[in-house]
């Protein structure tokens, strides 16, 4: 095992490096003198080969034997601790990974080298940073499923006990004429079709999370579909008494896009302007191309959003009005959904609001 001798060497005291020294010295005198003095020609031979000694003059022959001494011992402490430091690194990192075990993820397993014992460690500290990340992410999960079962529920309740009351009220007769009863199918009508569209939400954002949706891209022009989405909401813009003005300059830019998803973005933010911006009259769609992104921005002028909510207005269920009351509308997920399309897409979408505007930014690379 190849272990840095600088990493060996920290470990051991001074005291401990010194006593090896002086013991190394110590042997190395004794053994010398035992081996040259006492048994002189004969000892020397048993160690050097005849050719090589005549070439060291015989003043030299006992500083550099003794010299060799301390050095071999000095190799044998050295293994010894070697060892020693080996079996402490080995007892530490148990220490340390059983520390981990119990739960206490931010602790790491210290890395004293690059050889075998620091890649363990290092290793040993990755699988905890993929451990932590697994549970945070199962833990994460764990509140989102929590999140949904309480909003879907809350979100679900509210319109299915309307229309167990109205369906009460026509199952018992209690409406004064049919002009009455078509009221209430009417609203009837409504509610079964708020419940439609929170269903399909979930559903496209359950497939989202789950990574369950892919793409479908082909050539889009932006400058049509925005024409289109304009049609499409004329009647509403009426009824709201509001104004689409579409700003492009003739520009007919060209992205690659699942057109089906892509109108879903600008469906969504088109529809909280109407609902949102209904004091201002007017919905502005701008057009921006440059060399490498293609930029829609749509403005309503209607009351702005809090600044404290404009850094959760993608989270899933969340909702300006904090009353969740039936002018809030939709399910709480369109602009989570709007998020989520984008980044399958690898576009961005941004909010900035003021007091009397709020402008939503797509973009999309070209």
């Amino acid at each position: 095992m190849k272990i840095n001798l600088i990493s060996v060497l920290r470990h051991i005291s001074a005291f401990r490096i010194i006593v090896y020294i002086v013991l190394s010295m110590i042997f190395a005198v004794v053994m010398v003198n035992v081996l040259v003095y006492s048994y002189d020609e004969f000892a020397i031979t048993i160690f050097i080969v005849d050719s090589v000694l005549q070439l060291i003059p015989r003043s030299l022959i006992y500083p550099i034997f003794l010299l060799v001494m301390i050095g071999l011992c000095l190799a044998l402490f050295y293994r010894h601790e070697k060892k020693r430091y080996v079996v402490i690194r080995i007892r530490r990192m148990i220490e340390e990974v059983r520390h981990i075990a119990t739960g206490n993820f931010h602790q790491q397993v210290e890395v004293v080298d690059n050889y075998e014992l620091g890649t363990l460690a290092k290793n040993i500290n990755n699988i905890v940073v993929q451990a932590q990340k697994s549970m945070e992410e199962e833990r994460m999960a764990e509140k989102i499923k929590n999140d949904l079962v309480t909003n879907v529920s809350h979100d679900l309740r509210t319109p299915l006990t309307s229309i167990i009351g109205y369906l009460n009220l026509i199952n018992e007769d209690k409406y004064r004429d049919e002009v009455e009863l078509r009221y209430y199918t009417q609203i009837l009508h409504d509610k079964v079709k708020r419940l439609h569209e929170l269903i399909n939400d979930l559903f496209e954002f359950t497939r989202m999370q789950n990574k369950g949706m892919t793409l479908h891209k082909e050539p889009i022009n932006l400058a049509e579909m925005l024409d289109q989405l304009e049609v499409q909401f004329r009647l509403q813009l009426q009824q709201a008494g509001m104004e689409c003005r579409q700003h492009h300059n003739g520009s007919h830019p060209i992205v690659l896009a699942d057109g089906r998803k892509l109108v879903r973005v600008f469906e969504n933010i088109i529809a909280n302007a109407i609902t949102y911006g209904k004091e201002g009259k007017y919905i502005d769609i701008n057009l921006q191309v440059t060399e490498q992104a293609v930029c829609v921005e749509i403005t309503n002028y209607g009351e702005g959003i809090p600044t404290i909510d404009l850094p959760h207005i993608f989270e899933r269920f969340y909702r300006v009005e904090k009353s969740r009351s039936d002018y809030s509308g939709g399910s709480g997920l369109g602009l989570a959904i709007a998020k989520s399309i984008m980044d399958l897409h690898e576009g961005n979408i941004h909010v900035r609001s003021e007091l009397e505007s709020t402008t939503f930014r797509v973009i999309l690379q070209k």
